[in-house]
């Protein structure tokens, strides 16, 4: 118990100091986890709500590869870019290995089946006959894009707080590009596998309570969002 309590008062410490070093890993973290969740959602939710209207060949071969890619392990995703960014690889003239930009572009890569596959299952879930009702109006993506969101607003929203929730929690995928450099593109997760490597407890509890409280905030706003429309329909 007295080795709990001791990582505990030193958890408290840490907190309390908010260092500058602690400060830019909430940063980096909020930058590149928004970063890729904006790309994964801003792509994935108009590819879900089109996989969820349109009927042609082959749809179901691609609604597969979208169910695989929601399990895909973060690990593969992470050696998948690191061999396209890496210095002898097709994008390694870009020198953008273990930079945030290499986090953000294997987070997105993490997010978009999720935005996906959780718009279509929200979009696929509304009344067939209304979902008829408006093929029928043949009216362009746009005008049925806004309609479908609108009504499954709360399903969208879902997707999008599953995929900040895979991306924030994500360490595997984030170590292989990113590198765990310290100020550079050292974040919450990895800094947390970092403390807990080097047995400073304290340390690793603080950037875990750290973690919980981010992802309470937005997946909190996000679930005030879905309730207001429930209240306001």
């Amino acid at each position: 118990m007295t080795f709990l309590w001791d990582a505990l008062r030193e958890a408290v410490g840490y907190l309390a100091e908010f260092g500058p070093e602690l400060r830019g890993i909430i940063v980096l973290t909020l930058v590149v986890s928004t970063s890729a969740t904006i790309i994964g959602a801003g792509i994935g939710v108009p590819v879900g709500v089109w996989l969820a209207q349109a009927r042609f060949r082959g749809r179901r071969a691609i609604v597969t590869i979208v169910n695989v890619g929601m399990g895909l392990p973060p690990v593969l995703a992470g050696l998948f870019v690191l061999l396209l960014l890496w210095g002898e690889g097709p994008l390694g003239v870009l020198e953008l290995l273990f930079t945030p930009v290499a986090m953000i572009a294997v987070q997105s890569m993490l997010a978009l089946p999720i935005a996906i596959g959780v718009t279509l299952g929200a979009v696929s879930a509304l009344a067939p006959a209304a979902a008829e009702q408006l093929r029928a109006l043949n009216l362009p993506f746009s005008g049925r894009f806004r309609i479908l969101t609108r009504e499954a607003r709360a399903g969208v929203l879902a997707a999008v707080a599953a995929a900040f929730g895979r991306v924030i929690a994500e360490v595997g995928a984030v170590l292989i590009v990113g590198g765990n450099i310290a100020g550079e593109t050292r974040v919450l997760t990895t800094a947390i596998v970092q403390e807990t490597r080097q047995a400073r407890f304290g340390a690793a509890i603080a950037l875990g309570v750290v973690l919980l409280v981010l992802s309470l905030i937005v997946n909190g706003g996000l679930t005030w969002l879905q309730t207001k429309g429930e209240a306001d329909a």
